[in-house]
């Protein structure tokens, strides 16, 4: 018993799926929703354009900011340059001036003034080295930076182009909906397989006309309208005869018509009888 009544309810499922599935097949058909599908599907990848270019815009800002560093790394790379170069000068001079006042080697090392410079040029050639190598990274991630960005963009011009296609698919879409509806119709017309809505409109005021004009001659004949159209018929027939006699009578023609009509006894008198 369960299992018949869990397959009632399944089998009204299929059937509500199904004519649920027909509804939105005839729905989806339908010009105007197909042009709102495609305006929603225009909008999304417009979204992800416009979020696939906020992206873009992070790499191309990151990539400025890089630039702009190895600007600045360049500018203390050439500091550094020269403040080497100005430590290595004073400690020549420094060591000139010793070994005039023949100090030995070891004295010179230890030089207060030897040993400065010796250490500032000792920073200077290391921090030139660091920034130097720090140049060195950056314009390589530029570089491959730069690289991404490009494909980036064409990736961006070839969704900008896809959307314009869309946007040209929608409306050869809904135009090829609307005439393949009108050809259907026709075809189903055809065939038989529709009813033409305006053939039966006017098959239905054809036959109103012919009842109406039914019922009006019953009521002519109940109300016996009918027969005093008849008389008054007759009546018209005997003025216009009578019209007729008069103007015959007025031009000679009807005493002619007598005389005649006179005369035609007077010979069958004469003649002889049959036997």
């Amino acid at each position: 018993m369960f299992g018949a009544i869990w397959r009632y309810f399944r089998a009204l499922g299929y059937l509500v799926t199904g004519r649920l599935d027909a509804a939105r097949k005839v729905l989806d058909t339908n010009p105007h929703v197909v042009r709102a599908t495609f305006d929603h599907i225009v909008r999304d990848k417009k979204g992800r354009v416009n979020h696939y270019k906020e992206a873009v815009a992070t790499l191309i800002a990151q990539k400025e900011k890089k630039v702009q560093k190895v600007k600045n790394l360049t500018e203390d790379v050439q500091k550094l340059e020269r403040l080497k170069t100005g430590a290595m000068a004073k400690a020549k001079q420094r060591v000139a001036e010793l070994q005039a006042a023949g100090k030995s080697i070891e004295e010179i090392q230890h030089d207060e003034d030897y040993v400065r410079c010796q250490s500032a040029f000792q920073d200077f050639r290391t921090t030139l080295a660091e920034k130097q190598a720090r140049i060195t990274e950056l314009e390589a991630e530029i570089e491959d930076g730069t690289a991404r960005i490009g494909e980036h963009k064409v990736q961006l011009q070839h969704l900008l182009r896809e959307i314009e296609k869309v946007k040209e698919e929608a409306a050869d879409t809904v135009a090829d909906m609307i005439t393949a509806k009108e050809e259907k119709e026709v075809a189903d017309l055809l065939t038989g397989l529709s009813e033409d809505r305006s053939s039966l409109e006017l098959a239905r005021m054809r036959e109103l006309r012919l009842e109406v004009k039914a019922e009006a001659q019953i009521s002519k004949e109940l109300a016996g309208t009918d027969t005093r159209a008849q008389e008054a018929e007759f009546l018209d027939y005997a003025r216009t005869h009578e019209s007729q006699d008069e103007f015959a009578a007025l031009v000679g023609l009807a005493e002619e018509e007598d005389t005649a009509g006179r005369e035609a006894p007077e010979k069958d008198a004469d003649a002889p009888l049959p036997e």
